[in-house]
């Protein structure tokens, strides 16, 4: 990736839009987007998930399950914003906190429920984790680079949903926007031409589709052809991991990793379900090192933030 994609561990910034689009562009498919939970105990105690995703080749950090309004990153506790700031005022700007420690750029997921589609037997989804313009404000105002309009499993999140999301997006916040469903989310299709076009018309920066070999059906073939038309109008692509097998063998992930470099995808995300809320670690570098090599891969883990 390009050094955009890094910053001194004093900078405390929000990566620009174009900046950022331009710099994935020019890596060619080889970007890695690792998910984690932050609210969850992280693998282990001493740092967060996003910091040992970060080690093991990560090149952007989506946090899922955030709650903007209430942001909590277990794992921070232990450290401070300026030195000797107390951990409880450290607390107010956790992303600030996150992005000085691994020097990357941070999203969120935010989901889009149709609430006309809710039923009874769906998961409540918290105020702080919805869509709403509200949400997104708080997002630029945490310091969020981009934010990711998709939908945990049995949420009610649909493509119309998604569509009306990044019209919102587009006018209160100025990071980048994914927009796109990793699997079924309770509601609707996943793959969905129609609606992905009408994604990138609304505003969405990148197109989410679930990687070849990982939602029932979803073959190479087919996804190329999605990927090249999405570029064609100027989109970006990602190809996620967001099936749980980011906690199958190294071999599997590889394969997908692969598959979904084949098929033209610019981000391979891999999801956060792997261990305690992030992939087995092992699985982020093994799809580092299929999708650019040792070189490039041994280099981001590496690298100081101070670099």
């Amino acid at each position: 990736m390009k050094r955009i994609l890094e910053c001194r561990a004093s900078d405390f910034i929000t990566f620009n839009r174009q900046d950022l689009v331009g710099s994935i562009r020019k890596a060619e498919g080889r970007t890695v987007m690792a998910e984690v939970i932050p609210t969850v105990q992280p693998l282990y105690p001493e740092v967060t998930n996003a910091e040992l995703a970060r080690a093991f080749g990560a090149d952007l950090i989506l946090l899922n399950m955030l709650d903007v309004f209430h942001p909590y990153i277990k794992g921070l506790e232990s450290h401070a914003l300026f030195g000797d700031l107390p951990g409880d005022e450290m607390s107010d700007h956790p992303i600030l906190e996150l992005k000085r420690l691994i020097g990357l750029p941070v999203g969120v997921n935010l989901e889009p429920v149709d609430f006309s589609e809710k039923s009874s037997e769906m998961n409540e989804v918290k105020r702080g984790r919805l869509a709403s313009v509200e949400a997104f404000q708080k997002a630029s105002e945490l310091g969020i680079d981009f934010v990711c309009l998709t939908g945990n499993p049995n949420t009610g999140v649909t493509n119309e949903a998604i569509e009306q999301a990044i019209i919102r997006g587009r006018r209160e916040f100025a990071g980048v926007i994914i927009a796109g469903k990793m699997h079924q989310a309770g509601v609707g299709n996943v793959l969905d031409r129609d609606a992905y076009i009408r994604f990138v018309e609304a505003g969405a920066d990148i197109i989410l589709l679930p990687a070849p070999g990982t939602v029932p059906g979803v073959r190479e073939d087919s996804f190329h052809e999605l990927v090249q038309e999405l570029q064609a109008l100027g989109a970006l692509t990602l190809a996620a991991i967001g099936t749980s097998q980011e906690g199958a063998d190294v071999a599997t992930v590889r394969d997908i990793a692969l598959s979904s470099k084949r098929g033209g995808a610019d981000i391979v995300h891999i999801g956060d379900a792997g261990l305690s809320g992030i992939a087995v670690p092992e699985n982020i570098q093994a799809l580092s090192i299929a999708i650019r090599g040792r070189r490039h891969t041994y280099i981001r883990m590496a690298a100081s933030v101070n670099r």
